[in-house]
């Protein structure tokens, strides 16, 4: 048992809770138990938690893991969990604050005072989350990307509330556990990588309302131009790269261009408003069938791993 409020012990010495075993939760078991962390995952839904097991195993097999899927275990509910062992718990439920919030209070009551209380939240800050609770030094935003086995970041998110000692102690577990983690101070909106993200989508869909582009080549533009380079440097390196002053020139030429909309672009709006919502209606951007589906998917998938193992050389070792 943890008993020092500062650390969480090793990954192979922990017992870590998700709670919710949706798609992102059984990822996120995936992480923890490639590093030998005993996991439970807390479902209700008795069908999905009993096929939580087999889906583990089987992305632990791929990465030569498989010995650690009985350290794989499910309960129904909070009650079903020995509480006095749990030193760390990630949140994966619905992305709604009032079922988060209702949560991180009934946690409150559960876990230890030691337990790092994280979660996954995309959109939610943690500050939000914890607000009116207690013992909030310890809550953190634990943020991974779909999908959470492959993808190797994790944002680590400081609430106004939270102690660094604990996300330092949270970013040195998780680098144990294989995952990339990044520090965020301040839990903005978006946290970094979301932020960044939708600061390129809102440009790219601007281009897209305005005629000045298709959807098709501003797919290809990114995957096969500055995006292509992304595996090899972040924008700050490649910067560095290529001149800072080329840099500084270039941005003086175009920022004042750019959308600064404070608001979603049309050709998404209308989508959302008229039930294209991609792959799940079988219409976003492009149009989808089952068959298409499937083969995009295991194309997305494979890609995903051939870069995974591109860049496995620079990813933090697996440290149980």
């Amino acid at each position: 048992m943890q008993t020092d409020a500062k650390a969480l012990p090793n990954p192979g010495a922990a017992h870590a809770v998700v709670v919710g075993g949706g798609t992102m939760g059984a990822d996120v078991a995936v992480v923890l138990t490639r590093a030998a962390c005993r996991t439970t995952v807390i479902e209700p839904d008795a069908a999905r938690a009993a096929a939580l097991p087999a889906r583990v195993a089987e992305n632990l097999k791929t990465i030569g893991r498989e010995a650690n899927a009985p350290l794989l275990g499910t309960a129904p509910n909070l009650d079903a969990v020995d509480w006095a062992s749990v030193d760390l718990v990630i949140e994966c439920v619905p992305e709604r604050l009032d079922i988060k919030q209702a949560l991180f209070a009934d946690l409150v009551q559960r876990a230890r005072p030691d337990a790092v209380l994280a979660s996954n939240s995309s959109s939610f800050p943690i500050s939000a989350i914890s607000q009116g609770l207690t013992t909030r030094e310890r809550m953190l935003g634990l943020h991974f990307f779909m999908p959470a086995h492959l993808v190797p970041l994790v944002e680590v998110v400081m609430g106004e509330a939270s102690d660094e000692a604990r996300a330092d102690a949270l970013i040195a577990f998780m680098r144990r556990c294989g995952s990339v983690p990044v520090k965020v101070r301040q839990d903005l909106p978006g946290f970094l990588a979301n932020r960044l993200q939708h600061a390129l989508s809102r440009e790219a869909f601007n281009l897209i309302d305005r005629g000045i582009a298709s959807p098709e080549d501003v797919d290809a533009a990114v995957r096969f131009g500055f995006g292509f380079r992304f595996l090899a440097a972040g924008p700050v390196m490649q910067r560095d790269h290529a001149g800072i002053d080329v840099h500084a020139a270039a941005g003086a030429t175009m920022y004042p261009t750019f959308c600064n909309d404070d608001h979603p672009a049309q050709c998404l709006a209308e989508r959302a408003a008229d039930g294209r919502y991609g792959m799940k209606a079988g219409e976003g951007f492009y149009t989808w069938t089952p068959e298409t589906i499937a083969a995009e998917r295991a194309r997305y998938d494979r890609l995903l791993r051939a870069g995974l193992d591109l860049i496995a050389p620079e990813l933090p070792e697996i440290q149980p």
